[in-house]
């Protein structure tokens, strides 16, 4: 692919640019670093536990992947983490609150840390990643801090790209793989409320060739982008689309969004690493997440979007019964179905 990108001179498009991506060992980053890597660029990975990002720096050449120690709650970080970089994008975000990890730690005033700190060392572009549905009325938490932190990335980079995706999935996902996994052992899959909420699922291949179209081409930066897959699909939909490529049947139970908000508050309070589902995610699951008609959108960048159909069934087969050799025929869309 890195031969493609090359000019007229055999250039490519970031070469030899210096790029700080803040969660860039996250689900987004490590696609994101993949392919800013094939571009040229020089990349600095800023997280909080760079001994967990080593994973990336086969991604690129001898030297052009190194990961740093950055915490986006601590402003020194922050600033050594940016020191000479061109360019800066700051993925950081999370679904869940931990601890000190909350909603406005991060999205809000940790965005707003990270701008101010790029404006202060003469960064040229600037990106933040935020969300569909982010909102500063939102009853999400969670959508609000999203909409929060693209007004600070804004106030102090004016020109920032703010990318705004629908569901993003791939193999590392935290939507399709947790509901697959749900189904491998519970009867039952809940639809919060009657299941109708849309959403737009992205890959996240496609969120990176994104990014990477607005840095390499300036002319195309500076703007809000919503990003979603080429099919819009019910919260219904999804879970049916999810049960046919596990090959397993499961009822498929409408949960009233209180009763819902009900068994997340009891979750929250168990002590799980990671609660199956909260009152946050509540809320947002009761609101579409699709891109606004007249938005900017992948096809604007002239990206041809990969269909959830296409790519998810490459992951999710380890959910099948007896995994990659269960026995799954597919119906005259293509998408697997139980044999």
């Amino acid at each position: 692919m890195a031969d493609n990108l090359r000019d007229a001179r055999g250039q490519l498009p970031l070469q030899g640019k210096l790029v700080t991506i803040f969660g860039g060992s996250g689900f987004v980053g490590r696609h994101l670093v993949r392919r800013l890597a094939k571009s040229g660029a020089r990349i600095r990975v800023a997280v909080r536990r760079p001994n967990e990002a080593h994973f990336l720096k086969p991604l690129g050449t001898v030297g052009q992947i190194m990961p740093i120690q950055a915490n986006v709650r601590n402003a020194a970080s922050v600033a050594r983490a940016v020191e000479g970089a061109d360019i800066v994008i700051n993925l950081v975000g999370i679904l869940v609150e931990s601890g000190r990890q909350t909603f406005r730690a991060l999205q809000a005033d940790g965005a707003d840390r990270v701008a101010a700190a790029a404006a202060a060392a003469g960064v040229t572009q600037f990106v933040q990643m935020s969300a569909i549905g982010a909102d500063p009325e939102s009853p999400s938490a969670y959508a609000r801090t999203k909409a929060a932190g693209e007004v600070a990335a804004r106030e102090h980079m004016p020109g920032a790209t703010v990318i705004r995706p629908s569901i993003v999935f791939g193999p590392e996902d935290e939507f399709f793989n947790r509901f697959a996994a749900m189904a491998r052992i519970s009867p039952f899959l809940p639809l919060i409320g009657d299941g109708s909420t849309r959403f737009q699922p992205v890959y996240v291949a496609d969120v990176a060739e994104a990014i990477a179209r607005t840095l390499e081409n300036p002319a195309l930066g500076g703007e809000i982008y919503e990003l979603g897959g080429p099919n819009v699909y019910t919260f219904r939909e999804l879970m049916e689309l999810t049960l046919r490529i596990i090959g397993r049947k499961r009822f498929l139970l409408p949960l009233p969004v209180p009763v819902a908000r009900a068994q997340a508050a009891v979750f929250e309070m168990l002590p799980l690493i990671t609660p199956p589902i909260t009152r946050d995610q509540i809320a947002q699951l009761t609101r579409d997440n699709v891109a606004a008609e007249g938005a900017r959108t992948l096809e604007t960048l002239g990206i041809e979007a990969a269909t959830a159909e296409a790519v998810v069934p490459t992951y999710l087969y380890r959910f099948r019964k007896h995994g990659q050799f269960t026995d799954v025929g597919y119906d005259p869309t293509g998408t697997p179905t139980e044999a």
